[in-house]
């Protein structure tokens, strides 16, 4: 009995320890995650002032105007904005000269067939050529041809020319925010 007892009681010593550990790591994560939420209370967020607004206001107003001299310059070059933005996307996508649907649906924010209908669209008009990647033969590379280059470096540069001007009224508004 007394071998019987002793295993007993090893065996109840090594569950009380288990669940002291256990215990310990419940509450020692309870302490954790309270003194968590008390700096998250500390830091929340002040509520937004009607400068915070004015501000945010101010830049959005900012880029509207940008975005309207965009689509008009796309207009008067012949092209929809979209049209614009998926050649831009094409030619600025980085380190490479062709770009895959699916990586220009990322680029635009666009689903997958919306994309290939706007593609069809610049195809129509001998904006861009497609591709069969060399890699991967289900795979179509999108290029520009040398017309798209042509109404791209001109839409780029008037693009280029607008964020010049509109820099100066955005930089201070840029740098108000992030003192904020």
């Amino acid at each position: 009995m007394a071998y019987g007892e002793a295993q007993f009681s090893l065996r109840a010593c090594q569950e009380r320890l288990a669940f002291y550990i256990v215990s310990r790591y419940f509450v020692t994560l309870g302490a954790v995650c309270k003194r968590s939420a008390m700096i998250t209370a500390s830091r929340r967020p002040r509520r937004l002032s009607k400068a915070d607004y004015e501000l945010l206001g101010e830049f959005r107003y900012l880029i509207r105007r940008f975005l309207a001299f965009s689509e008009d310059a796309a207009r008067r070059a012949g092209l929809t904005a979209r049209q614009h933005q998926a050649l831009l996307a094409i030619k600025g996508t980085p380190g490479r000269r062709r770009v895959s649907v699916g990586e220009l649906a990322e680029r635009l924010g666009l689903r997958h067939h919306s994309v290939v209908g706007l593609l069809d669209r610049l195809a129509s008009r001998g904006l861009i050529r497609r591709r069969t990647s060399s890699a991967d033969r289900r795979q179509v590379l999108i290029e520009l041809t040398s017309k798209a280059d042509a109404a791209l470096e001109t839409l780029s540069r008037a693009h280029r020319g607008e964020l010049k001007r509109l820099a100066p009224l955005l930089r201070p508004l840029l740098e108000q925010l992030q003192s904020r």
